[in-house]
């Protein structure tokens, strides 16, 4: 007869299949818990990553749109007539807007290179800023700083109706003052302006001004009908010019009546 103790007595086959049961649940928490800890470690790398970066993110400022670029392969759409066979020929630059601006800019340089007169024919797209004045930049233009208040001058009478002429706060009239002018018209959306220094008298700059303004001609429209009628039409309210003449013409009665604040 076996006692009890041998009827308890652990076989070591037993022994054997629990310690390599314990040692395989050991291995496996052991692995899960460097799978956590790993984890743990790669989310704790990427978030030190990304936090290295905010700083450059916040100091980065808006991607700047799209702005205005100089077409060179545009055509020009506008000219001036010529008064005399050997009047020297102005820079033509035409700029576009990816919003469908585009801006023709004259410019005619006198003694030593320096600029004397711009002309600029701008016809509006999805650019525009209605919020922004009118002579918003006229200023620079001028080659004054940009933060230059102008001051209304008055009025000429050009093909294109009134024109409304601008010169910088608090200037006297003499050689150094140059007159600014701009012209809104709504149909079409268009606004020519633009700035002279010729003449050395009042009535001269606003005769050069009104000259060069009676001169400017459409070379073409494109899909434009509006432009062209607008052309048209102010061809037939044209006025000869002869900028080495007398400027009284500009001062008639017809214009007085428009001299003054606007």
């Amino acid at each position: 007869m076996q006692s009890p103790e041998a009827g308890t007595a652990v076989n070591p086959t037993q022994i054997h299949l629990a310690l390599a049961t314990f040692a395989d649940e050991v291995v496996g928490t052991l692995a899960r818990l460097l799978a956590y800890v790993g984890a743990l470690a790669l989310f704790a790398i990427l978030g030190l990553a990304g936090l290295g970066q905010l700083p450059d993110l916040r100091d980065d400022e808006p991607a700047a749109k799209p702005g205005w670029t100089i077409a060179d392969r545009s055509h020009p759409a506008f000219a001036l007539s010529r008064l005399d066979p050997s009047e020297k020929t102005a820079s033509y630059t035409i700029f576009r807007h990816p919003e469908g601006g585009r801006r023709d800019v004259m410019r005619w340089a006198g003694d030593a290179d320096k600029l004397v007169a711009e002309l600029e024919i701008y016809r509006e797209g999805g650019e525009s800023d209605v919020t922004q004045p009118a002579t918003s930049g006229l200023a620079a233009r001028m080659g004054l700083d940009a933060a230059t208040a102008l001051e209304q001058a008055g009025l000429i009478d050009t093909k294109f109706g009134p024109v409304a002429l601008y010169r910088p706060s608090g200037t006297a009239d003499g050689p150094a003052a140059c007159l600014g002018y701009l012209k809104r018209n709504e149909e079409p959306a268009l606004q020519i302006s633009g700035f002279s220094c010729q003449g050395d008298t009042m009535p001269a700059r606003r005769a050069a001004i009104a000259c060069t303004l009676n001169r400017l001609t459409q070379l073409a429209s494109g899909n434009e009908p509006k432009l062209a009628e607008m052309f048209a039409h102010a061809e037939l309210k044209r006025r000869s010019c002869e900028p080495q003449g007398s400027a009284d013409w500009l001062l008639g009665a017809a214009n007085a009546q428009l001299r003054g604040t606007l």
